[in-house]
C-alpha cells in the first residue's frame, strides 16, 4: 500500500490504489476458500471409496452377502453342542400264530363266551343266529363216530361247540383244544366220523342218523369241526349246496374267532414291552 510519501505536495492518499490492492485480496481469499473446499471434496469423496472397497473385499468370493462400511465381525465361537439320542426301534410286531401255537403262551381264558361272542354274525353277507352253546372236558362225548378217539388219543382238553341257524338250515360248530399246534394238526389229519349236532331253538334235532355237510380245519392248537343240515333232519342231497355253503361259512367265522385271540395276545405282549 502506498501513501504517495515523499511525492511533492504528499500527505494525500492514492485512492485508486488502495481500492485495487483491496479488490486483489478480496479475488485471493476467494481463491482459496475455493481450492480449499475442493480439497475436502475430495477427502471425502476417498473416504467413501475406500469404505466400499472394504466393503466389497468382506463379501467374500460368493459377491453376496455384503457387509456395512465400519461394520464388525464378531469371532465365531462353537455353539453349545445340542443332546443325540440313539435311534430306538419300535419292538417287531409279533406272529398272532405263535400266541395260539402253545398252551404255555395261550392263557386268555377260553370259554364259549369268549370264543361264539356273537348272537348274530353276518358272514359274506348272509345272516346266522346262534341258538346253542355247550362245553365240555370230556371230548369223545361231543363227537359221533370215530372222531372222539382221534381227539382223545393226541390230548384233547375240552371241546367248545356253538349252533347257528338261518333258513332252516342248521349247523354245529366244534372246537377241539390241544396243548400243541402238532397235536392239532394230526387231529385234523386223522379225523374221522364228526362233531355231534347240538339241537338248539329251530333245530331240535337235526343231522341225526342222515345225510349232513362236514368240514374239519386246524389253526394254532385247535382243530375245528363243523356239521350242517336241515333243521328238520331231512337228508342233504348231493346236489343240495345250502348246507355245505352254511357249513363253510361257519367254518371261516370259527377259524377268524381262533385267529382273533392270537391278535388279542400279540397287542398286549407288544404294548407290555413298550412300557417296560
Amino acid at each position: 500500500m502506498s501513501f504517495g510519501q515523499g511525492e511533492p505536495g504528499g500527505g494525500t492518499p492514492d485512492w485508486a490504489a488502495l481500492a485495487e490492492d483491496t479488490a486483489a485480496r478480496d479475488r485471493r481469499r476467494k481463491l482459496l476458500m475455493i481450492g480449499g473446499g475442493v480439497l475436502a471434496a475430495g477427502g471425502v469423496a476417498a473416504i467413501v471409496a475406500t469404505a466400499i472397497v472394504r466393503s466389497d473385499g468382506d463379501g467374500g468370493s460368493g459377491g453376496g452377502g455384503r457387509k456395512a462400511a465400519g461394520a464388525s465381525t464378531a469371532p465365531s465361537t462353537p455353539g453349545t453342542p445340542e443332546p443325540t439320542f440313539a435311534p430306538v426301534a419300535p419292538p417287531a410286531p409279533q406272529d398272532p400264530r405263535a400266541f395260539i401255537s402253545s398252551a404255555e403262551k395261550d392263557k386268555a381264558p377260553l370259554t364259549t363266551g369268549t370264543l361264539f361272542p356273537d348272537a348274530k354274525t353276518v358272514l359274506s353277507g348272509r345272516t346266522y343266529e346262534r341258538t346253542a352253546t355247550s362245553a365240555t372236558t370230556d371230548c369223545a362225548s361231543a363227537t359221533q363216530g370215530a372222531l372222539g378217539s382221534v381227539l382223545s388219543s393226541h390230548g384233547c382238553r375240552q371241546v367248545l361247540r356253538a349252533t347257528y341257524l338261518r333258513d332252516g338250515v342248521a349247523v354245529t360248530v366244534g372246537v377241539a383244544v390241544f396243548d400243541t399246534k402238532a397235536a392239532a394238526d394230526k387231529a385234523k389229519a386223522q379225523s374221522a366220523g364228526n362233531i355231534a349236532a347240538l339241537p338248539g331253538d329251530g333245530a331240535p334235532a337235526f343231522c341225526r342218523a342222515t345225510a349232513c355237510r362236514l368240514t374239519a380245519n386246524a389253526e394254532g392248537r385247535y382243530a375245528y369241526f363243523t356239521v350242517a343240515g336241515h333243521a328238520d333232519n331231512r337228508p342233504v342231497s348231493d346236489s343240495d349246496t345250502t348246507a355245505l355253503g352254511a357249513g363253510r361259512d361257519i367254518s371261516t367265522y370259527a377259524f377268524g374267532r381262533i385267529l382273533a385271540r392270537g391278535r388279542a395276545a400279540a397287542a398286549a405282549a407288544a404294548a407290555s414291552s413298550v412300557t417296560h
